[in-house]
């Protein structure tokens, strides 16, 4: 009598198969949101903390003042230039050396915190330089603490510096 293998090789070619093309698909936790995978909530371990910013609205019911201070160091080593910024909303409050005040403060009304956050360790970033300038912002943003860094050191870190170029001042390099 002879013991027929055929059908038990054909079960271990399937699996095989099935794990196989398991792994082709994209199930990273790391992979970007599509319309049918929400964004990571406040309470997912992906999620930074500048996520679960409260809304420009506080407990008191108005929007929150944004008071900020600038140092600009335009060649990367030492402070040239420093300012400040106060915002009720998406007015500026009072004198500012900001670039453009009233564009600065939409944009912290709009973007709020998040605006100040570094990008996650699990992005990739472009490799290239847009200038030895670096800025410092601390304060509070819709009564937020904010203490931030800014640099045009890769594609990550300049994007960061043009979405706050109305706080910031242009992303070029120093002339």
């Amino acid at each position: 009598m002879q013991f027929q293998f055929r059908p038990v090789r054909t079960a271990m070619l399937l699996v095989a198969a099935g794990l196989a093309l398991a792994g082709c698909t994209d199930s990273s936790p790391y992979s970007a949101p599509t319309p049918e995978s929400p964004a990571p909530s406040a309470s997912s371990p992906d999620a930074s903390p500048s996520d679960a910013s409260p809304s420009p609205s506080t407990a008191t019911g108005s929007a929150a003042t944004t008071s900020l201070t600038v140092e600009l160091m335009a060649d990367g080593e030492a402070v040239t230039d420093t300012w400040t910024l106060q915002c009720e909303g998406t007015t500026p409050v009072g004198q500012s050396g900001a670039p453009d005040p009233e564009a600065a403060c939409v944009a912290l009304a709009e973007g709020g915190p998040g605006l100040m956050a570094e990008s996650g360790a699990n992005v990739s970033c472009t490799m290239q330089w847009g200038g030895p300038q670096r800025a410092t912002v601390t304060g509070t943003v819709e009564g937020e603490t904010v203490d931030a860094e800014f640099a045009l050191t890769d594609g990550c870190q300049i994007s960061r510096w043009e979405a706050l170029a109305a706080l910031l001042g242009p992303a070029t390099a120093a002339q």
